[in-house]
């Protein structure tokens, strides 16, 4: 089987405090499958092919909560789903559990409102200011970009092409993330859409 990481990029040097804020773009390579035995989640490994995120709901596809967590499995967001709500709502908390209040909150949209965008992510659980960012659908199956508060694009995903043109199967997917943005938060917002599209 061929390799399914990122091919040929160069690694980015980090640029803050957070080993996950870099000052280049970072391309990932992510597989819909989990490392945990009958377990549900997903893979993610960085430029070089270095196991970097992994997700895990330790219970059925599309559980109300998961975890994404670094290489050595220390959790980074619990993702919780609200209860009855008509058109879903996930809190972000930071670390294991899901006490206190969320660091960010992802709304998910109308079906026929707002065009193409899928969902609303709002940090710092503040209802009174506008969105932070927004999850856009694209085109293609499984493809989706996050924009800033300025329509800026600072993440996409689309499923993972060879350096020959040919696409990897559905479960493998691209991650690119624009400099200066927190790799684990969009990580933690591809998890919210996988569970939205029920591939996890």
């Amino acid at each position: 089987m061929g390799k399914i990481h990122p091919e040929n990029i160069s690694s980015p040097s980090s640029s803050s405090s957070s080993p996950y804020v870099t000052s280049n773009k970072e391309i990932f390579t992510i597989w819909m499958k989990s490392l945990v035995f009958h377990g549900n989640g997903c893979t993610v490994f960085n430029s070089k092919g270095e196991l970097c995120f992994r997700v895990d709901n330790y219970q059925e596809r599309c559980s109300n909560e998961v975890f994404l967590m670094d290489l050595n499995g220390q959790v980074l967001f619990s993702i919780k789903k609200e209860k009855l709500r008509v058109f879903g709502r996930w809190n972000g908390y930071l670390c294991g559990g899901f006490k206190g209040r969320p660091w960010f909150q992802v709304k998910k949209n109308c079906t026929f409102s707002r065009g193409n965008v899928i969902c609303n992510v709002n940090l710092g659980y503040e209802k009174s200011i506008e969105s932070c960012y927004k999850i856009q659908k694209l085109d293609k199956k499984s493809s989706f970009k996050v924009t800033n508060s300025t329509g800026e694009i600072v993440a996409e995903l689309k499923q993972k092409q060879s350096s020959r043109g040919f696409a990897y199967g559905d479960d493998v997917l691209t991650l690119e993330v624009e400099p200066q943005v927190d790799q684990s938060l969009i990580m933690a917002l591809v998890t919210i859409c996988g569970l939205i599209s029920r591939k996890l």
